[in-house]
């Protein structure tokens, strides 16, 4: 796989491209204008898996370039950056994300070591998906791995930021395919949608989600177990009835059961999904409206259906303690969260000050790689223990402890 380095400025170029050699990322290409990169692209010439793109480009700037990189088709990842105005890079950010780009992040000019380091540990699966093969996946070769098991749990702990205890864990599948190893849901969740397999691949996730639950529930563990569920689950009127025999079958108490709700598309029918989400908040199931601020998520949702759980987006977390545009969003989420009477839990949380500042502002609970990233389950007992040891720390003040 090949690295292309797209940015006028020569000795920037030299910059990156030595940083990026000190990290083991090699075979790096240059170049200064960004249409002999795109040649490079769409001719084909060498599999191109990453690409860093600067937005101040002459001829062609970097609005330009991710629009090209869709129109070829690009599959592979790619790094914006900019010496401008943060909010124009996140900018361009989400838009590269709607284009459909595999986006792994952003970074202003000049690079330094560590934030190269940091944007690719971060998105290293991303990586790895990037430069694995990129052949489609058809519809029926999802519906066998579904009848064979062959879909697997991870599991990312959730912590309460006013004790740092554990009050549970979010469900996150994985396809453990033959040839490509573990394949990440942004790959296959489409597709289940649009082939009318989502309810097959839910009503999976949460069967074992549960019989995990169950498990751990018998160790000692009372955990919430949060399941992530498509706007297209929330079409069948029986879906609730699917969700209590699975409740029912492991033993789980309905109260401890999250069903994240996440609006990838457009609401079809909004009385049948009001009808669907108000049974089950009749049958005591917290219902988590995730990703909320994206997508088609919005405050139509917050007045119309039932939810008692707000989840702050990734994308407005982290980064907040330097970005005073993302702080303050971060802020109206949970003050409007906190108006309503919902619970509040922070997804993507990467530091120590942004723990801090989560805290300082009333969320409730934090999830992200600060915290853990996620694991297949028999890992979370292991992690339990070492969290409790580091749990105390977490809850001095931030000039005591030592991260």
């Amino acid at each position: 796989m090949k690295t292309l380095i797209v940015d006028d400025d020569p000795i920037l170029c030299r910059l990156l491209a030595s940083q990026l050699a000190a990290l083991d990322v090699g075979d790096v290409r240059s170049h200064v204008r960004g249409r002999e990169a795109l040649v490079q692209v769409a001719r084909g010439e060498a599999e191109v898996g990453l690409i860093f793109a600067d937005l101040r480009m002459p001829e062609l700037d970097g609005i330009e370039f991710v629009r090209e990189l869709a129109r070829f088709g690009y599959r592979g990842s790619l790094i914006l950056m900019s010496g401008e105005d943060p909010r124009i890079l996140h900018s361009a950010e989400r838009l590269a994300r709607a284009h459909g780009l595999r986006v792994l992040g952003s970074l202003s000019k000049p690079t330094t070591p560590a934030g190269l380091r940091a944007v690719l540990d971060r998105h290293v699966s991303g990586m790895a998906a990037s430069q694995a093969s990129f052949r489609t996946f058809y519809s029926e070769e999802l519906r066998r791995a579904i009848a064979a098991g062959a879909l697997v749990n991870h599991y990312q702990p959730t912590v309460s930021l006013t004790t740092g205890a554990v009050v549970g864990v979010e469900s996150l599948v994985r396809w453990n395919h033959p040839e490509r190893g573990l394949v990440y849901p942004d790959e296959f969740v489409p597709l289940a949608e649009q082939s009318g397999l989502i309810d097959e691949l839910t009503q999976a996730v949460l069967r074992t989600a549960l019989d995990d639950a169950r498990r751990w529930f018998d160790a000692g563990y009372a955990l919430q177990i949060a399941v992530n569920v498509s706007m297209d689950n929330l079409v069948a009127l029986d879906f609730p009835e699917m969700v209590m025999e699975e409740l029912a079958a492991s033993g789980v108490p309905p109260e401890r059961l999250v069903l994240e709700v996440t609006e990838s598309r457009l609401m079809q029918n909004s009385v049948v999904v009001l009808d669907i989400l108000a049974r089950l908040r009749l049958r005591r199931i917290t219902l988590s409206i995730d990703d909320f601020g994206t997508g088609h998520s919005s405050l139509v949702q917050l007045r119309d259906l039932p939810f008692n759980e707000l989840k702050i987006d990734r994308g407005f977390v982290h980064g907040a303690c330097e970005d005073e545009g993302l702080r303050a969003i971060v802020e109206a989420n949970q003050r409007l969260a906190r108006s309503l009477g919902l619970r509040t839990v922070a997804e993507g949380v990467e530091t120590r000050a942004e723990w801090e500042l989560l805290r300082s502002c009333g969320c409730d609970f934090a999830q992200g790689w600060f915290v853990s990233s996620p694991m297949p389950g028999h890992e979370l007992p292991e992690w339990f223990e070492d969290w409790e040891i580091r749990r105390p720390r977490l809850l001095e003040p931030l000039a005591e402890a030592v991260d």
